[in-house]
Order: structure tokens, then C-alpha cells, then sequence
């Protein structure tokens, strides 16, 4: 039997885009008729809070940590209960709960597409498609701590904060295409699976990689088979099924790279747990910038 900790959740991020089952983005939640909806049941993974108790094997942690983490396997509530070997992490002190529920949502996803699958080095071009989502705020970031220069793809009304993340340069898609101009990059990673491989070929260099978090079935063929693509590169991560010593890792180096200042928790509203509805109608309507959280008060504390 495993160690538990026992720690209330005093805020935990709502995802819009679920990597483990982004095969079925046709069932996204505004896409289901009312009924459906009224039905649809969202259990929420990135987490933070304070441990409450321990199990008598537990040495990891201790009552009082301020810790912050992920769990495919439900946060909405006001107590969660996981093994002491689960993903989570001590927060920095200087991030808030909220900030630190935050960081899991997108960075997890981000970093292990980037640094693993990417392999992205210092001096290499790359272009972050949808900059102005969680994982894509996330990615500018990671982006540019690999001293890498980037460029940002988002909306004109996210033009001027997707800039003030770390961007080289933006792109606004309403207005160009960036796959019809003549600039190529070594890493195109397009966070939200709107651009396919084929459209995004011809802006990647020689040895250049495409990433996508929503990998459709002719993007999986096309990174088994090499065939047609001279050096160019397919890549996808499921990087929520990682184990958790894997995301437990990059909690650590994401805590450091917080506590240094290099990247920061990127927050657009917070909802109490009672406006869980409101909060889930703000995410589907797809124009959040970085991240939403929810917020639970406990009334002894």
C-alpha cells in the first residue's frame, strides 16, 4: 500500500486542451448540445495547497508544505489525497497558490515538447502557433530560456502581451499567414492543432522539426514514416501519461527557473469554486490569455 498525503487544494487550473485525449477534441464541451452539457463532468488535474496529514511511511513531505503539482486523476475539491510519490513538488515561496496551480498546465506540456522531443538549442528559430494559450505562454518562455528566437502567433487584441512574454517577434494570424511568407524556422510548435504538418512544411528549415499537441492520424503516419520529408521532422509527446518521477523532475526545474526569475506563472482570471460552470463558459470560448484558476476557500485556515 502506498504513503498518502492528505492536503487541502486551495486552487487548481482548468485545461482547455486535454493532451491525453486531444483525439477527441470533437467533444469538447462548447461543441455538445445543451442537454450534453448540462451532464459534462470536468475533474481538473494541476493543482496546489498545503499538506494537512501524512501517512506514517510518508518522508517526502511533511504538514505545512506548501507544494503544487498534477494529477490526471481528479483536483477539483477541497482535500486530495495521493501517493507520496505522485507529482508534486514544493512551490516557491514567492509564487501564490494560484500562481502556482498555474504553472502545471501549460509548462508541463511546453518543456517535454521543446527539450525532449524538439531538442531545441540556443540560436535556433522557433515559432510558437497560438502563443496566447497556457501551453503557448508557457512555451515562449521555455523558448526563450534556450536562448532561442521566437516568434509568437495569436490574435491582434494579443499581439502586445504575447510580446511582453519574451517574443523576438509576432505574427498576427488574422492578418498573415506565416506559412506564405519566405521566413522558415528550425522548430514550429503549434499548441493547439490548428496548422497541420503539411501546411507548416514549407516554413521549416532543412533539419527542422513540427510539434503539435493534437496529433491526427495522417501527423502520427508522418512521424513513423520518414518518406517525402528530406530532414524535416514530425514530433508528439503524450506528456500527461509521463510518469510521475518524469514530471516531478520538471516541477523541480520549473521551480527553479520561477524562483530565478527566468519564466513566471501567466494567470488571466480566477473563479471560486462555487463559479465552476462560469469558468469552464470563459475557457471554451477560446480567448484566454495563459490560464484560468479556481480558488477554494477553507474556513479554518
Amino acid at each position: 500500500m502506498y504513503p498518502v498525503v492528505l492536503f487541502p487544494v486551495f486552487s487548481t487550473t482548468l485545461r482547455l486542451y486535454l493532451v491525453s485525449l486531444s483525439l477527441k477534441r470533437d467533444t469538447r464541451y462548447n461543441k455538445l448540445e445543451q442537454k450534453e452539457q448540462e451532464n459534462c463532468f470536468f475533474h481538473g488535474e494541476e493543482l496546489a495547497g498545503e499538506i494537512e496529514s501524512i501517512g506514517r511511511d510518508v518522508t517526502r513531505f511533511k504538514p505545512g508544505d506548501q507544494v503544487f503539482g498534477f494529477d490526471m486523476f481528479g483536483a477539483y475539491a477541497e482535500y486530495k489525497c495521493m501517493p507520496e510519490n505522485g507529482a508534486l513538488a514544493n512551490k516557491t515561496a514567492n509564487m501564490s497558490y494560484e500562481e502556482a496551480a498555474s504553472v502545471p498546465n501549460g509548462a508541463l506540456t511546453a518543456l517535454p515538447f521543446l527539450r525532449d522531443k524538439g531538442k531545441i538549442q540556443r540560436g535556433q528559430t522557433v515559432l510558437i502557433y497560438d502563443a496566447s494559450g497556457s501551453v503557448g505562454a508557457a512555451a515562449v518562455q521555455l523558448a526563450r530560456y534556450h536562448g532561442a528566437e521566437v516568434t509568437g502567433v495569436c490574435s491582434t487584441a494579443n499581439l502586445e502581451w504575447v510580446k511582453s512574454l519574451g517574443t523576438d517577434q509576432v505574427n498576427d494570424y488574422t492578418r498573415e499567414d506565416f506559412t506564405e511568407n519566405s521566413k522558415t524556422y528550425d522548430i514550429i510548435f503549434d499548441t493547439v492543432g490548428k496548422r497541420s504538418f503539411s501546411e507548416c512544411k514549407g516554413s521549416l528549415s532543412d533539419e527542422g522539426i513540427y510539434l503539435t499537441t493534437v496529433p491526427t492520424p495522417m501527423g502520427i503516419l508522418n512521424a513513423i514514416l520518414p518518406a517525402n520529408r528530406g530532414g524535416k521532422k514530425v514530433g508528439f509527446i503524450a506528456a500527461g501519461l509521463r510518469s510521475a518521477s518524469e514530471k516531478i523532475k520538471d516541477l523541480v526545474f520549473l521551480k527553479e527557473l520561477i524562483e530565478a526569475g527566468k519564466i513566471k506563472a501567466v494567470i488571466d482570471r480566477c473563479y471560486p469554486l462555487e463559479q465552476m460552470a462560469e469558468a469552464h463558459s470563459y475557457v471554451e470560448q477560446g480567448h484566454k490569455k495563459g490560464n484560468v484558476v479556481i480558488t477554494v476557500e477553507h474556513n479554518n485556515k
